[in-house]
């Protein structure tokens, strides 16, 4: 993701609350800070499909936002 990002790619990571400081740190060391982080509730593993729809409707938006802003 970092490379793609470095490349001028409109990219993101979907992280749960979880680990957002984890992916903040491993964008940063990395050298993309500025990764976009489409967070989700934790957890994600186990859950059942209806459940993983849920985290999706709040991911989605945030990534319509996202790509809203790098085509204007």
């Amino acid at each position: 993701m970092a490379e793609l990002r470095k490349r001028g790619l409109v990219t993101a990571v979907v992280c749960s609350n979880a680990f957002l400081k984890l992916g903040q740190t491993q964008a940063k060391i990395f050298g993309v800070p500025d990764l976009p982080m489409l967070v989700i509730q934790h957890p994600l593993g186990g859950l059942d499909l209806e459940s993983v729809r849920g985290r999706a409707d709040v991911a989605t938006p945030q990534l319509a936002k996202l790509i809203q802003e790098h085509t204007h």
